[in-house]
């Protein structure tokens, strides 16, 4: 077993920890923005004319 390349592989770990720490962030960050522009779509839509059309689903075809 070498034992010389203990550092370098310790130190490729710590790197790419830290990637993936920063891309976990961005990606929660993303999520985030994505919830807040679904919310602000959805309080947008205007409401019906009639609240009793459009409120049920057929889901059988």
């Amino acid at each position: 077993m070498d034992v010389g390349n203990i550092p370098a592989v310790a130190s490729a770990l710590a790197s790419k920890e830290a990637s993936d720490s920063v891309n976990i962030a961005m990606l929660k960050k993303a999520l985030d923005v994505q919830a807040t522009t679904a919310v602000g779509l959805l309080n947008a839509l205007p409401l019906p004319a009639n609240p009793n059309i459009g409120r049920n689903v057929n889901t059988v075809a």
